[in-house]
């Protein structure tokens, strides 16, 4: 039998050459001081809490949740090596104490003993087919401890016609229609469901000018 053929990612940004430009274009597009601040509150860091990034990129929620409490025990996954040495780097200059692990979620291995109490991702999820969107959520509800928390920022329905037609005309001119499509929709709520968790909700709605992005928050329960 053959070898299953090896994972792939999207680039940041959907192409690998636009990766420099990232942080900039995620600042400037998504009003990302907003959602993010709003997914920081929502994940409430506290003192030595195991926090692990999904597809973590170059590293921005990290180092946000570490500039509210440096004492949380941080760690980002990402499969592409490129932002993972900006995220590297980005740590390094703020003296900032994060584990960053080059890999797929599920496959790349997590420092031995280390079990998050939450997991978050941002931007991730509306980049993958849906198989890798169940995937990844089921993985997150095996890992967390019963009582642990998931929260995810990304694209989320697209309520209105200018919505649609901003997500249309940016965000899927760049990462493509199918993948991109059931977030428009609003799968993302009962996709967590599916995977077993509780509680799911949308506790933020962001507009930008590339569509509007929801904080979603959700319990691991028995």
């Amino acid at each position: 039998m053959a070898d299953p053929a090896p994972q792939t990612f999207t680039p940041a940004l959907g192409k690998a050459w636009l990766t420099p430009a990232y942080d900039a274009a995620i600042a400037l597009m998504t009003r990302e001081k907003v959602w993010r601040t709003a997914l920081v509150r929502d994940i409430a860091p506290q003192r030595s809490m195991r926090i692990l990034d999904i597809g973590c990129g170059t590293g921005a929620l990290l180092l946000a949740i570490s500039g509210t409490e440096p004492s949380a025990d941080l760690a980002g996954l990402d499969p592409d090596p490129s932002v993972l040495a900006r995220a590297k780097r980005k740590a390094r200059k703020r003296e900032a104490r994060i584990t960053f692990i080059e890999g797929f979620f599920g496959e790349a291995s997590l420092p031995d003993g280390w079990q998050p109490d939450v997991i978050t991702s941002s931007l991730v999820l509306h980049q993958v087919p849906m198989a890798e969107k169940r995937r990844i959520l089921s993985q997150a509800f095996d890992i967390l401890p019963v009582g642990g928390r998931l929260v995810i920022a990304d694209y989320g329905l697209q309520r209105t016609k200018l919505m649609r037609t901003l997500f249309r005309n940016t965000v899927q001119r760049l990462d493509g229609i199918e993948d991109t499509i059931p977030n428009a929709d609003g799968v993302l709520p009962l996709l967590m469901e599916q995977a077993g968790f509780e509680d799911v909700r949308e506790t933020k709605i962001v507009p930008t000018v590339t569509g509007s992005i929801s904080i979603y928050s959700a319990n691991r329960g028995a």
